[in-house]
C-alpha cells in the first residue's frame, strides 16, 4: 500500500460520507475524478511539487476546478491544500470509488476469453457473477488469443481461470502430486 492511499483514505471517507448523506454520490464522483485528472496534469504535478504556498495552490485548484465544484467541494480542496495533500487527489478518487460501489453493491469485474463474447454468454456470465457475488456485476471484457479457449474471470480478489491453459496447467499439477 503506497503512502499516498494511506493519506487519501481519510479524506475519501469523509467525502463518501458527505456525498452519501447529501444523496450527491453521481456528482462527488465526478468532482474527484475531475480533480484527479487535474492532479495528474505534468504542469499541475511540478506546480504540487514546488514551493509554491497552500493558499496559492488551493486558489489554482479552485479556479481550474471553479465550474466543476460546488462550495463543498472547493472546501474539500482548500483542506487538502492546507494539509499538503493536493498530490493525493487520484488516491482519493480512487478511495471514493471502491467506498462508493461497495455502499452502491457493485463491482467491476474483469472477464477474458479467447474469443469475442456474445451478448448471451456476457449475460450468462454477469447473472451467474450477481448471484454468486450477491452485488451488481459490470463486465470489463476483453480478448486474449492466447489463452487457447475459455475465460479467466478476476473479481477483486477472486479469480476464476476457465481457459484451456488454466485447466491444463491443473491437471498437470494434479498428475504430479
Amino acid at each position: 500500500m503506497s503512502d499516498m492511499t494511506t493519506i487519501a483514505r481519510p479524506y475519501a471517507k469523509a467525502a463518501f460520507e458527505f456525498a452519501a448523506d447529501k444523496q450527491q454520490l453521481a456528482q462527488w464522483g465526478e468532482m474527484l475524478g475531475f480533480a484527479a485528472e487535474v492532479a495528474n496534469n505534468d504542469q499541475i504535478k511540478e506546480l504540487l511539487t514546488s514551493s509554491t504556498s497552500a493558499d496559492k495552490l488551493a486558489e489554482i485548484f479552485v479556479a481550474i476546478c471553479g465550474e466543476q465544484f460546488d462550495a463543498h467541494g472547493q472546501n474539500l480542496l482548500r483542506v487538502m491544500a492546507e494539509n499538503g495533500r493536493l498530490q493525493a487527489l487520484p488516491d482519493v478518487c480512487a478511495q471514493f470509488h471502491i467506498l462508493k460501489q461497495e455502499y452502491e453493491k457493485e463491482i467491476n469485474v474483469e472477464v477474458i476469453s479467447a474469443t469475442e463474447l456474445t451478448e448471451q454468454q456476457k449475460a450468462d456470465i454477469s447473472s451467474k457473477l450477481e448471484q454468486r457475488l450477491e452485488r451488481k456485476v459490470q463486465l470489463n471484457c476483453s480478448v486474449d488469443e492466447t489463452l487457447l479457449g475459455g475465460v479467466v474471470i478476476r473479481a477483486g480478489d477472486l479469480v476464476i481461470d476457465n481457459s484451456a491453459r488454466g485447466r491444463l496447467k491443473r491437471l498437470g499439477d494434479a498428475m504430479q502430486s
